[in-house]
């Protein structure tokens, strides 16, 4: 829910906040005490088209995340999107690196973690109430100390849900954070129509994060996540929530879909980039938070290179086209 980005002031953000709006109560048993095992590892398997994370398959198949939309067409209002969208002079960033103070970590918890108990303070009566299988070295973006985000991103390997929160903190023996979300890893089910989740469009986040064990197979079978620092007061499918007062038909809405044009050249592109910018063609990214203009999101892991990297930074946004999207355009919320 980055509604704080790099060079985005705080008090222009936070007046989009009061729309934010969530969902029911999760509960699982508790268990043993587990020797934890945190990692940002996926296993991915090239040409599969069903990511694989900590031994769960990250939602099914036709799972937006995981649809190819490399041959749909292009949306009507494509050319006014880019053009608000500053496509003309912008470039496509990686908002994450080999600093582990870039991207968002996700950590993988193994069956034997319990279940322990979340406080929410901002939006307590719209989140998955818990109790959440978060142990307490789960990885924090930003690390310990941060004042960003603090996304906590947890895949429990136990049942194969993924658990989600927005400013989190550990205060033993649980947790504490602004708001929560969960997701069955085997259902397509979204949250309900104008809820959001740890991300502002209701998205899941860990699904639409580039992740290094993804390109060292070769191929990133996803779509990916993406950050603007102005949106519409509007989203489409499969977004769920806006966090914007603008009315501007021609601004982003969450859940805008962007895909690489297929005509743009990636003869000169080679290793990490290469493999990112191929499944941009294939799966394109999805607007799902406000934040720096056009940085697409990846997992926190020291095994990107960042020289590889910086090949994503000269692709210009004016070699995005917009998909069309699926289903009405949600301009209002109870």
């Amino acid at each position: 829910m980055r509604m704080l980005a790099r060079g985005i002031a705080a008090a222009a953000i936070a007046s989009l906040a009061a729309a934010l709006c969530s969902c029911g109560a999760g509960a699982g048993p508790a268990s043993p005490t587990p020797s934890y095992a945190q990692s940002t590892a996926a296993n991915s398997p090239a040409g599969t088209g069903t990511p694989v994370l900590g031994g769960c398959q990250v939602f099914p198949a036709d799972n937006p995340w995981n649809t190819d939309i490399s041959g749909d067409p292009v949306d009507p209002n494509s050319a006014n999107y880019l053009a608000a969208m500053n496509a003309g002079t912008e470039f496509l960033h990686p908002d994450f690196g080999h600093n582990p103070h870039y991207g968002i970590p996700v950590t993988l918890a193994p069956a034997s973690t319990p279940y322990v108990p979340m406080k929410f303070f901002l939006y307590a009566n719209q989140s998955n109430k818990g109790p959440y299988p978060y142990p307490p070295d789960a990885q924090i973006e930003g690390g310990p100390k941060s004042h960003g985000d603090r996304h906590v991103l947890v895949v429990y390997e136990g049942d194969c849900y993924l658990y989600e929160t927005y400013d989190s903190y550990y205060v033993g023996p649980g947790w504490r954070a602004g708001n929560g979300a969960e997701w069955d890893l085997s259902s397509n089910a979204l949250r309900h129509i104008c809820w959001t989740s740890a991300d502002a469009a209701g998205l899941p986040i860990t699904p639409g994060l580039a992740k290094v064990d993804e390109v060292k197979a070769g191929a990133i079978e996803h779509a990916m996540r993406f950050t603007m620092s102005t949106t519409q007061q509007a989203f489409v499918y499969p977004a769920r929530h806006y966090a914007s007062s603008n009315t501007d038909p021609n601004e982003p809405p969450m859940g805008l879909r962007l895909r690489l044009k297929a005509s743009y050249s990636l003869s000169g592109f080679t290793g990490q980039s290469l493999v990112v910018l191929q499944a941009l063609q294939k799966y394109g990214m999805i607007l799902a938070d406000n934040g720096s203009d056009w940085y697409i999101s990846g997992a926190t892991d020291p095994r990107w290179d960042d020289n590889d990297l910086d090949q994503i930074k000269t692709v210009p946004a004016s070699a995005f086209e917009v998909v069309k999207h699926t289903g009405p355009i949600h301009t209002s919320c109870p």
